[in-house]
């Protein structure tokens, strides 16, 4: 994580850049927004408590970290909070400065949405894995995030380094379903402000994910390291079922499947 070192180059990509294209798209009169926004707004996730209250944790304590204690618990009574899939209404609380360029992002589109009776849809993007696509000018990629370091560090022969215990739980969606999730946003006008969580809806743990794909290229077991950063997430899963309903989207790729296929490719099988 590069804590705050790129927090400008963000501000003036996201922020900035967003609001540009607004006030074009206002002066010209353009009415329909499909923003492409990711999962990281949220930072760390929703959990309930034992008694069935529910809590949106804040950072966890270093004390903490360094004696392996890395779920979120109940202040007072010290019991484990559980996770649980959250909605687009959940509250936004950032952790990076790209995540908060991100929320920036979707601020000025909901302002946008206010001031001249556009329509935006706001695609939440989950943790994306997929090649990258070639346009005859450079690569972009899909290629970013712990399902890469996984794959990279299994093509150099190495066991793929996890994290805390590797029980965070994420959601991984194949770029080609994000890609159906985009296309089905474009064809599909909604009405008003609406963020969608575009996620496959079969959460894995990161030890899940870097086994998976361990396996699939008879790589190295993973190590689990226990190490942790104070601004890591714990776990982030999300409800899929406004865009299943607001799209028709449903993501056809199920994670332990394509991750095994993406770790695969990386080491040139198939």
């Amino acid at each position: 994580m590069d804590g705050m070192r790129w927090a400008a180059l963000y501000a003036t990509h996201n922020d900035a850049g967003t609001a540009v294209l607004l006030a074009a798209m206002e002066r010209a009169g353009v009415r329909r927004l499909v923003l492409g926004s990711s999962v990281a707004v949220y930072g760390e996730g929703r959990y309930r408590g034992a008694r069935g209250g529910v809590f949106y944790p804040g950072l966890r304590r270093r004390r903490d970290l360094d004696r392996g204690m890395f779920d979120h618990r109940e202040l007072r009574s010290g019991d484990v909070l559980t996770w649980e899939p959250m909605g687009e209404d959940a509250p936004l609380r950032p952790r990076s400065a790209y995540a908060a360029s991100k929320v920036a992002q979707e601020h000025y589109a909901l302002a946008w949405v206010a001031n001249t009776g556009g329509n935006a849809a706001v695609l939440r993007y989950h943790h994306l894995y997929g090649e990258p696509v070639a346009d005859g000018r450079h690569v972009r990629s899909a290629e970013s995030g712990v399902a890469a370091r996984f794959r990279a560090e299994l093509l150099a022969g190495r066991p793929p380094q996890v994290f805390e215990d590797g029980g965070q739980v994420r959601d991984f969606v194949q770029v080609r379903d994000a890609a159906v999730a985009t296309v089905a946003a474009v064809e599909r006008p909604l009405p008003g402000f609406v963020p969608l969580n575009i996620a496959s809806g079969r959460p894995l743990t990161l030890w899940e994910v870097a086994s998976t794909m361990a396996k699939a290229v008879d790589g190295p077991t993973p190590v689990v390291t226990g190490h942790c950063r104070v601004t890591d997430i714990r776990h982030v899963v999300a409800h899929p079922e406004r865009a299943r309903q607001a799209l028709e989207f449903t993501a056809r790729t199920l994670p332990a499947a394509g991750l095994a296929e993406y770790a695969l490719r990386g080491a040139g099988r198939r």
